[in-house]
């Protein structure tokens, strides 16, 4: 049994000046979308709380990139002035038509240690320039403007490289490749049933994301933790299966398709073959279990 997955339109791009109706973040809370927000000015200090990571509080001009697969919210106090500035979202399939673009979506969106950037006086100025211009230009009628977006999208990718400190730019540490492997993985996770299934779901998945060799990922991994990438995708899926079975109401074909697998049939082989037991028979006896 499969549950359908909704289809979104590929090559995807939107931008807009934040507040205006005409495109609202709301239409793209998805995990379809990675969004870009350039706040400029604005109400009271907001908190950005993000995978993980402690709340991140954005008080003064920011730039903030949030991973779609990153489960994240906003807290806005009331605010007496509206807040200025832009968002962009995006789609895969609209970064994966350039190759430059690729990298440097993977490289941020995934080894980032806090999706917000904070620009001094003149970083601020031209990211403001960048957002106005592809603002301008969405009004356009010109056919090659997606082509335009993803040039000014790879000059807010560099702009904000610049602002990262010199130790989270290295992506060659195993212990960089390790948190960046582990913040995806993660981040994946609770699955959003039935619509939403993993994407990534073998080494080979997570290296493609991060724009290295499935070799230098695994090589990585097992260096700065002690296991294999494979272990510790398997440890999180049964983490994860065994809250579904025991907290959810579910049944296993749902829970199988949500965590990646098939067939219901290769999930039961493999939930069998780490707990121990069937997964019906886990959740007949989940409170002796849990």
């Amino acid at each position: 049994m499969k549950a359908t997955k909704g289809k979104t339109k590929p090559g995807q791009f939107r931008v807009a000046a934040i507040g205006e109706n005409k495109c609202t973040l709301e239409s793209y809370n998805r995990r379809d979308f990675y969004k870009i927000s350039l706040v400029t000015a604005g109400g009271p200090p907001c908190q950005l709380r993000y995978g993980s990571l402690e709340p991140i509080v954005v008080d003064r001009p920011a730039l903030v990139l949030l991973n779609p697969l990153v489960p994240h919210s906003w807290t806005v106090p009331e605010r007496t002035e509206p807040t200025e500035g832009y968002f962009c979202v995006f789609d895969e399939a609209f970064t994966n038509a350039g190759a430059p673009l690729k990298a440097l979506t993977n490289r941020l969106f995934t080894a980032q240690r806090s999706p917000v950037y904070f620009p001094d006086e003149v970083q601020l100025h031209f990211l403001h320039a960048l957002f106005v211009r592809m603002r301008a230009l969405a009004d356009t009628d010109y056919t090659g403007k997606d082509d335009l977006f993803r040039s000014q999208l790879n000059l807010v990718f560099h702009e904000t490289i610049g602002m990262s400190p010199a130790e989270e730019t290295s992506q060659d540490r195993p212990s960089a490749i390790a948190a960046a492997f582990a913040g995806l993985l993660r981040g994946q996770f609770p699955v959003d049933l039935p619509l939403q299934p993993i994407q990534l779901k073998k080494a080979s998945d997570f290296a493609d994301r991060l724009a290295i060799h499935v070799n230098h990922l695994n090589t990585a991994v097992h260096k700065a933790t002690g296991q294999s990438t494979t272990w510790h995708i398997n440890e999180q899926l049964i983490t994860e299966a065994k809250s579904l079975l025991g907290y959810t109401g579910y049944n296993i074909a749902e829970i199988a398709y949500g965590l990646g697998f098939e067939y219901q049939s290769y999930f039961n082989r493999f939930f069998k073959k780490h707990a121990g037991l069937t997964p019906s028979d886990f959740r007949k006896n989940f409170e002796k279990y849990k």
